[in-house]
């Protein structure tokens, strides 16, 4: 039997899309700390609530989003959300006080918790059933790509002096190509739907709440370290290169999506979540003893960083179709913005509630306090997922 054709122009176009706004997210993720510091001269906790009321706002939108792509037409939806995400990167030029900058912030993250439900909900869409997994893996390796890229650009940039601005301009650059590409996808036409009464389903995915409780405590460490890692690795004396370390978490994510989507198509979803989990456990226990190895062997604590990064790029990139694809199965196919929402809401619940924790941890004790603490949760939910997660999917599971 002939394998239904994956890559087309429209696949394509989402794909570039997906890249150029994750880019232009991601070159400025390990600078904000600071941009904060020098410019509005924050404290940690301070900081951690200033960058996480972006990811409480995306996630507080992600259930209505959800709700009215399940209900309209799906690409205009995306095209707005992508034109008001792009437009907030040259607002913060103007942001004169840390008011208006945390007020940017928030409509920020309304716009980005809209355009990455409907960049996903869209992929769903215009991709074959039976290479789902596959498709959402090589769409996620866009966002692995631009991650590898987009911090080590973003930090260069500032290390070599250049202005807070320039490097919003080249956000806005970058999200302006990828506009333009998002206005090249072509979609299938969506039939009209039975606008069923308003109820807690239509905006969460009910049967999706336990592995979304799973995956929020295993993006809390996630979230640490994607905001803090660059600043953990001054602390503990790496003071150059720490750029690599989002290349090489890119890299392994990259290498575990080559493999990992076919597994998910083939079946095998809780076996590889249980992978994941288990690999990333192990990683950010490693991650936490990093201070002491750069103590006692620098050399060896060096090579481990950086070695660990590599790995929890194959734990992450290994669960993230997994994940996506276990929503999608729980739910009918007129709920597949519900169930996108419902996985993203779960993930940026997690990447707010670490920003947050990182801040005050870090504050209050060391950065690797708090990569700790992200090591047990991710024990925790290695259990969750055995114990409750993973036999709650095969009794509902849907396909």
């Amino acid at each position: 039997m002939t394998k239904e054709r994956l890559i087309t122009p429209g696949y394509c176009f989402i794909i570039a899309a997906n890249f150029l706004l994750y880019f232009g997210f991601y070159l400025l993720m390990p600078v904000f700390p600071f941009y904060l510091t020098e410019v509005f001269h924050t404290g940690s906790a301070t900081m951690g609530i200033a960058l996480s009321c972006y990811t409480l706002a995306a996630l507080t939108i992600r259930p209505f989003s959800g709700y009215l792509l399940d209900t309209f037409a799906r690409k205009p939806l995306y095209i707005f959300a992508y034109f008001i995400f792009t437009s907030i990167f040259a607002g913060y030029i103007v942001a004169g006080t840390l008011a208006v900058f945390i007020i940017l912030r928030v409509v920020h993250g309304f716009a980005f918790g809209t355009v990455t439900v409907s960049g996903n909900t869209l992929v769903i869409d215009i991709t074959p059933s039976s290479r789902r997994g596959e498709a959402l893996g090589y769409y996620g390796l866009a966002n692995n790509i631009a991650m590898s890229i987009g911090p080590m650009v973003g930090l260069f940039m500032h290390d070599a002096g250049l202005s807070f601005d320039v490097l919003f301009v080249a956000s806005v650059v970058s999200c302006s190509l990828g506009l333009v590409c998002a206005l090249l996808v072509r979609t299938p036409v969506k039939p009209q739907v039975k606008r069923e009464p308003i109820s807690l389903d239509r905006f969460f995915l009910v049967k999706g709440i336990p592995a979304g409780l799973d995956l929020l405590l295993l993006s809390i460490p996630y979230g640490m370290t994607t905001t803090y890692v660059a600043m953990y690795a001054r602390q503990i004396g790496i003071v150059s290169g720490s750029g690599l370390f989002f290349t090489l978490m890119a890299v392994g994510m990259a290498v575990s999506r080559l493999f990992s989507g076919r597994q998910v198509d083939k079946g095998r979803i809780v076996a590889v979540i249980s992978f994941g989990i288990y690999l990333v456990c192990f990683c950010f226990f490693g991650l936490s003893s990093c201070k002491w190895l750069m103590t006692e062997f620098p050399a060896v604590g060096r090579y481990v960083f950086f070695g660990i990064a590599l790995l929890l790029g194959v734990g992450f990139g290994t669960m993230f179709p997994a994940f996506n694809t276990l929503f999608v199965n729980l739910a009918p196919n007129s709920k597949r913005g519900t169930a996108t929402s419902t996985y993203l809401t779960s993930w940026d619940v997690g990447i707010g509630a670490g920003l947050l924790l990182g801040g005050y941890i870090g504050q209050v004790s060391t950065l690797n306090a708090a990569y700790f603490v992200g090591a047990c949760l991710t024990v925790v939910s290695a259990l969750f997922f055995n114990i409750k997660v993973g036999p709650h999917f095969e009794r509902n599971k849907l396909r």
